[in-house]
């Protein structure tokens, strides 16, 4: 497959070119050429904020797009205008952001009021207005509407926080309970199923994450406790007294959202239709074992985004909550 990807040097676009690359596929990138590139790749520059920023894409043709975008809308509805009779199937990778509720979730369910023509505001109107952008293209369109994504090259920081922190040892604030459901996708899962999207020519939304319960809090701590050495002493804690603390979910404990809180549709999705469509997933163990060789030959240093704040909280804060408990 000719595969063009629109950035393609980040966390899920890097994930999605090292699949096609595996699958076989002639890839071609496009972005503003600040991060090394695969070897393998066709390298484009251009700047999709700026006037002309698509140029490089002039005269080309594609069997499939995949756009990470996730800042102003109108440049995915740039993109899919420019690549309108040039490439064969879009995939947007949107997020369950777009959704307005906070229960559970479907493709059916409503969603936040956004704006393709408008310029960057909040992350869910963002993604919602590139979803919305896609209209302007004029072939099969895929939104893949990503939950929590996890996986080695991670820019946003909460599963290699964990990994850092148990490597760390000691007495570790582990917050219940252990039986919480998790839902998330790795990023390499996700790449899979967009490929796979794009030639059997899926279209609409999908959400693309795990089935809520593929793991759990419980086996992502002790497991990954054990993947770095078995250093951590786990100390659970009831999520009452950590909320008590003014610890806030998600954030300062990253991927954690207890029962009940109002971020909790995080972890609580319907993925029936992405499963029934092709969407497979590999074990948390591996996930959390790729990641932490990942982060190891890298100096244990993992990269942030500079848009998205850093998550964990400090050690003292974390001590006076053990010692509360």
């Amino acid at each position: 497959m000719k595969l063009l990807v629109l950035g393609g040097t980040g966390f899920v676009g890097r994930a999605v070119v090292q699949h096609a690359l595996q699958q076989g596929d002639d890839v071609t990138v496009l972005n503003r050429g600040h991060r090394d590139t695969l070897a393998g790749v066709t390298a484009r520059t251009g700047d999709r904020t700026a006037p002309g920023g698509l140029a490089a894409l002039a005269g080309q043709d594609y069997d499939a797009v995949v756009d990470t975008w996730s800042a102003a809308p109108r440049a995915v509805r740039d993109a899919a205008r420019a690549l309108s009779g040039h490439a064969g199937h879009y995939t947007y990778i949107s997020s369950r952001s777009v959704y307005s509720g906070d229960g559970p979730v479907t493709e059916d369910s409503a969603v936040v009021d956004a704006d393709p023509d408008a310029g960057s505001t909040t992350y869910a109107a963002d993604k919602r207005g590139g979803e919305l952008a896609t209209a302007d293209f004029d072939g099969p369109v895929l939104l893949a509407r990503a939950g929590l994504i996890l996986g080695p090259h991670e820019d946003i920081g909460r599963l290699p926080w964990w990994l850092l922190r148990l490597a760390r040892g000691g007495p570790t604030l582990a917050p219940g309970p252990a039986d919480l459901p998790l839902q998330y996708i790795d990023a390499r899962d996700l790449a899979a199923f967009c490929r796979h999207a794009a030639t059997t020519g899926l279209t609409g939304p999908y959400n693309v994450v795990g089935p809520t319960g593929h793991t759990t809090m419980g086996e992502l701590l002790t497991t990954a406790n054990t993947i770095v050495g078995g250093h951590a002493d786990l100390r659970w804690t009831d999520p009452a007294a950590i909320l008590a603390a003014g610890i806030e979910p998600w954030n300062d404990l990253p991927i954690w959202v207890p029962p009940g809180h109002e971020y909790q549709f995080i972890h609580r999705a319907d993925v029936g239709k992405a499963v029934a469509a092709g969407l497979t997933l590999r074990p948390v163990g591996d996930t959390i074992a790729d990641t932490w060789a990942w982060l190891q030959d890298i100096g244990g240093t993992p990269p942030q985004r500079p848009d998205r704040p850093a998550v964990g909280i400090t050690p003292e804060r974390e001590a006076q909550v053990i010692r509360r408990s």
